[in-house]
């Protein structure tokens, strides 16, 4: 007979394992959670030894929401016997490959999680009024199983600049690549003559110091490291404590009571918030450039922002690389002998859902659209509901990527989803009021009622 699950949630990064650590053990709710890879992996080509998460060790799978989970970091932590170590450490952002080792101990002990487990389709079943989710494993065995209610956390893709991509193929393998894949090709591309990297955010400037620092000592060896960047500055990300108040509840409701227009131009004006990079990153790769002027020497480095590259093409043993200094209006060449994208990621639509892309109610640029509880607008013949997380920055702004807000965010998908209050989420979390307050009988023109009132919160 064909298994039945109140939940399933396909993809099990970071937020849908949130959602499974969350619903694990919530009485009459059946999960199940399915990933087509073999084990829990984050981000694997940029695990760099030194690199650490951007939010404190709070912003686990389940602490915001839930802070007495068993599938906390902390508890995580003391299941290895590391309290003392981790106490006197006296680490609020803890490394990035420990928070990796973490997830993964989550995901090999929550009960509903399915890994080996690749979705083919989802499509909806009208005959049993529910959705009906085919997956198949490394061995090519086919299961069908049906669900009320499916999460859809399959993360995001590389995005690769339009000049580069015919680049990108396995003629030039470790010589173009996206900085996703940069730790699987690090050795080549550190023993390079010169290496460009595009793009001004975290990965790009962790790439970058962390080719400064296979150069030798005195900066001779190793790769001329060249960073090019749209952005007007390698600048840090938005930190303050006030500034993390855009990673609210609060600022969610007031962004999505904004019209279209006005949200698509705020993610571009803010991204300081999401494309920044660390202090310290910065800080560090400014020591070791430093480190290179010592005797009267030059660094083998060049930093480039406000550029963009508008054409390359393959020649010789490199690479010719067209740019555009935006503020100038100047065009300038230059000859590398590999190129790393470090240029973020996007969602897109995963091919397991075109049976059901004709129920969807999508938005005029083909994306989803998303209500307050995460849910999926659908066409009324479907019964269930759909949820994502993380495809959804174009209606809840930029903390769509953020881990700050996952559990949240996980725990406002649990209680739609159990129909419920399984987990009490906050209405307020910022001193900020967004937007103006309201005045009884006036509505800010161009903002919804649920903006407004949100402004009283």
């Amino acid at each position: 007979m064909t298994a039945r699950y109140d939940l399933v949630g396909v993809g099990i990064g970071p937020f849908n394992l949130s959602l499974a650590a969350l619903s694990d053990g919530v009485p009459g709710l059946r999960s199940l959670f399915l990933d087509a890879r073999p084990a829990f992996s984050w981000h694997p080509g940029l695990l760099m030894e030194g690199t650490v998460l951007q939010v404190p060790f709070l912003a686990d799978l389940v602490t915001m929401a839930d802070p007495t989970s068993p599938w906390s970091y902390l508890n995580y932590i003391r299941n290895h016997d590391r309290m003392f170590p981790f106490f006197f450490s006296e680490r609020f952002h803890i490394p990035r490959r420990e928070y990796d080792h973490y997830c993964r101990w989550v995901a090999e002990r929550v009960p509903s999680c399915r890994f080996d487990a690749e979705v083919t389709t989802l499509e909806w079943d009208e005959t049993d009024g529910a959705f009906a989710v085919t997956y198949r494993s490394g061995a090519g065995t086919a299961t069908r199983v049906l669900a009320r209610q499916v999460v859809l956390g399959v993360g995001t893709v590389p995005v690769v600049p339009e000049p580069l991509r015919p680049l990108l193929t396995e003629v030039h393998a470790g010589r173009v690549l996206h900085s996703a894949d940069y730790r699987t090709h690090r050795d080549r591309l550190a023993a390079a003559d010169d290496v460009t990297v595009v793009g001004a955010g975290q990965s790009g400037a962790e790439v970058v110091l962390d080719l400064l620092r296979s150069q030798d000592g005195a900066g001779r060896g190793g790769p001329y490291v060249r960073w090019l960047a749209r952005t007007p500055a390698f600048a840090p990300m938005e930190y303050s404590k006030l500034g993390l108040e855009h990673f609210t509840p609060d600022y969610i409701g007031y962004f999505r009571g904004l019209p279209e227009d006005r949200r698509e131009r705020l993610v571009r004006e803010q991204w300081q918030l999401y494309k920044g990079v660390s202090a310290e990153t910065l800080g560090d790769i400014h020591d070791e450039l430093y480190e290179r002027t010592i005797g009267g020497a030059e660094p083998r480095a060049a930093l480039h922002p406000g550029v963009e590259v508008v054409s390359a093409s393959a020649g010789g043993d490199g690479y010719a690389l067209t740019c555009r200094h935006a503020e100038q209006e100047a065009f300038f060449q230059v000859r590398t002998s590999a190129v790393v994208m470090a240029t973020g990621y996007a969602a897109a639509r995963p091919a397991f859902l075109e049976p059901l892309a004709d129920l969807v109610d999508w938005d005029g640029r083909g994306r989803y659209q998303v209500d307050g509880s995460y849910r999926v607008a659908l066409d009324p013949r479907v019964s269930g509901s759909l949820y994502v997380q993380n495809a959804e920055m174009h209606t809840h702004g930029v903390g769509a990527p953020d881990l700050t807000l996952g559990a949240w965010r996980a725990a406002t998908i649990l209680n739609a989803v159990a129909g419920r209050t399984v987990l009490p989420v906050p209405e307020r979390a910022a001193w900020t009021t967004f937007g103006a307050p309201r005045v009884p009988g006036h509505q800010p023109r161009g903002v919804t009622a649920e903006a407004a009132e949100g402004s009283l919160r």
